[in-house]
């Protein structure tokens, strides 16, 4: 489902040099699975999400999604290939003038559906996020859960094949984060969307994903299985993350 061979990302300091983010890293990601990035602040987390997508383009190597190498598409072609990844933001990046509605019919007008579609969808959206009665509601009247409630309908909306989820769920409360995990979870399992999830929380790996790679310094240092909730851990990094859960 998801390949990266070989990616590399490296940005230019505010008082020059470079800084290496993502060192060489090859990664596999199955088909209908949730996996988890995880580390430490710095690690390369959400810059390696964001090559998935090529929000961050990489200085080399190749990403293949859904059979698609998109290092090699057009701008045109990469647009219409993003269609099948949603991506949902830590911090919600919801239109504070539009209603919950509105939001998640964004991305659907921006592809071109027609309007009797759109509302079908929003409508399907609503219901499965558990928002059907804030369809006319603005972010501003919402809570933190119900915000990013509304940013995982808006990147559902047009159908994905990937879910892309930069710490959603840092800037939520317990009981408020566990329920965004059950609702990602959810909509893994009816509608066998692959889920990336990014997170520096050992609990989030265990509470949904199946599988994880540990970054330390723009680099995968190992991958960990997830089974009932158990975490299977051999590196220091991980298990002196697992003690910090």
């Amino acid at each position: 489902m998801i390949h990266l061979k070989n990616v590399h990302k490296r940005f230019r300091r505010p008082e020059g040099g470079w800084f290496d983010a993502v060192r060489d890293t090859t990664l596999h990601i199955k088909a209908g699975e949730i996996f988890g990035l995880i580390g430490f602040s710095g690690a390369g987390k959400s810059t390696l999400l964001r090559l998935i997508n090529l929000l961050e383009r990489p200085d080399h190597g190749s990403v293949n999604v859904d059979g698609r190498d998109l290092t090699g598409l057009s701008a045109a072609e990469l647009r219409r290939a993003r269609q099948n990844i949603g991506m949902v933001f830590q911090q919600f990046n919801l239109m504070a003038n539009r209603t919950v509605a509105a939001n998640i019919a964004f991305p659907l007008e921006i592809a071109g559906w027609s309007r009797a579609d759109i509302d079908q969808r929003v409508a399907e959206c609503l219901d499965i996020v558990g928002l059907a009665d804030r369809a006319g509601h603005y972010p501003a009247q919402l809570s933190g859960g119900q915000k990013q409630r509304v940013g995982i309908a808006r990147a559902l909306a047009p159908r994905p094949h990937v879910i892309l989820a930069d710490e959603p769920t840092s800037a939520l409360d317990p009981k408020t984060t566990q329920s965004i995990l059950d609702c990602l979870q959810d909509i893994n399992a009816r509608f066998g969307v692959t889920v990336v999830i990014v997170t520096h929380e050992m609990h989030v790996i265990r509470s949904i994903c199946h599988r994880a790679a540990l970054l330390d310094a723009g680099e995968v240092v190992e991958l960990l299985d997830v089974t009932d909730k158990q975490v299977a851990a051999r590196s220091a990094l991980a298990k002196s993350l697992l003690e910090v859960a």
